[in-house]
């Protein structure tokens, strides 16, 4: 078989690399298309997954006509490396995805989580011929949607499959007990993020002086905006592909951005998110807030001093994991959904009794 992927994010890396790594072990070739964004090419690198690049997207604001744009070119090269490459099943999502499965008339399977624009589902639900996402997705995408108990973040993240680097620490020179914070500022760059705003630059420097007063500081500032000459932080300089031990280990993760969230939350870290202007209601934080896992905060003074609370708390981490222990044993380990549903070319008919029982119609399960 060949299987065409479209990851577009570093995100999606992840939430691909595990299943590529199988399909390719099993004899089949998989293709990844991919854009210069961010460190997306570096994961790729890392885990050396066969790729070619269709375009690039820049870390700067966004705008619909800017997408446009970007769009228009990056189809072309999607197009002739899509027909060139002749796959049996395409995964991605959004125009991308749907685009190079028409243009190589073959079957499509996007892997959706609750993204707040609805772009991205109008212009590629007619082309789907299989929606998956998690069951805490609030829309129904019709008779082709179906949903798993889970989040993305399982296909890389599920006790099954995460593997921690004991190592980690000994990369960050931090200490065995020494207590350490992971900050991550949002370039919000993408579509859904336009006109959104996370932590202002005032807030950003307390918060990092605030919390360097409990515990060593590391940043992740996505648009690489921030100096920190002159505060008492450390740049998170390791290679993108270790952050998931990193932030494993870690004592706290606050962030205005939501991927990282999900991520620390289902590794058993504290995972604050800072909402700032964003009201839109995801259903995978509303669940992982119920699960006990994660936190968002409308205000900044707010996610501020919870963060210090939390870090004055000497039993948080041990309560954290424990609750992530008992909550992510009964979740759906996606890389083998994907695995399966890749191996049956998108045709759900055409699995097996067990991985059909793991799907669930949206519309049966609303």
């Amino acid at each position: 078989m060949r299987i065409l992927v479209l990851a577009n994010t570093p995100a999606h890396v992840h939430l691909y690399r595990h299943a590529v790594d199988r399909l390719e072990r099993a004899g089949h070739d998989v293709l990844v298309l991919t854009r210069e964004y961010a460190c997306t090419t570096d994961l790729l690198d890392y885990f050396d997954m066969p790729y070619r690049v269709y375009g690039d997207h820049e870390t700067e604001g966004y705008s619909r006509v800017g997408f446009a744009r970007e769009l228009g070119g990056q189809f072309l090269t999607i197009g002739t490396e899509a027909v060139r490459f002749d796959p049996d099943v395409v995964f991605g999502r959004g125009p991308y995805a749907a685009f190079a499965g028409t243009v190589s008339r073959t079957p499509v399977v996007l892997v959706l989580d609750d993204e707040p624009g609805d772009f991205n589902h109008t212009v590629s639900r007619p082309f789907a011929d299989c929606i998956i996402s998690p069951a805490v997705t609030r829309r129904d995408l019709g008779d082709v949607h179906y949903t798993f108990d889970g989040f993305k973040e399982c296909a890389y993240l599920h006790p099954d499959v995460f593997e921690a680097n004991d190592d980690v620490r000994e990369y960050l020179d931090v200490d065995p007990d020494e207590p350490y914070v992971i900050v991550r500022f949002n370039a919000l760059d993408a579509l859904h993020d336009a006109d959104l705003e996370g932590f202002r630059p005032e807030q950003r420097r307390d918060l990092i002086e605030r919390l360097s007063e409990a515990a060593t500081v590391f940043v992740s500032d996505e648009g690489d905006e921030m100096a920190l000459r002159d505060l008492p932080a450390r740049s998170y300089d390791l290679h993108p592909a270790l952050i998931h031990d990193a932030m494993a280990e870690a004592s706290l993760l606050v962030s205005d951005t939501g991927t990282m969230v999900n991520e620390a939350a289902l590794l058993g870290t504290p995972a604050f998110r800072y909402r700032g202007t964003d009201d839109h209601e995801y259903g995978e934080f509303r669940e992982l807030e119920r699960a006990g896992l994660a936190e968002q905060f409308d205000e900044y003074d707010a996610v501020r001093n919870r963060s210090l609370e939390i870090l004055a708390d000497d039993g948080a981490n041990d309560r954290w994991r424990a609750r992530r222990r008992e909550y992510a044993a009964d979740l759906v380990n996606l890389t083998e959904l994907l695995v399966d549903v890749a191996q049956s070319r998108g045709e759900l008919n055409r699995l097996d009794r067990s991985t059909k029982r793991v799907l669930q119609p949206r519309s049966r399960s609303m």
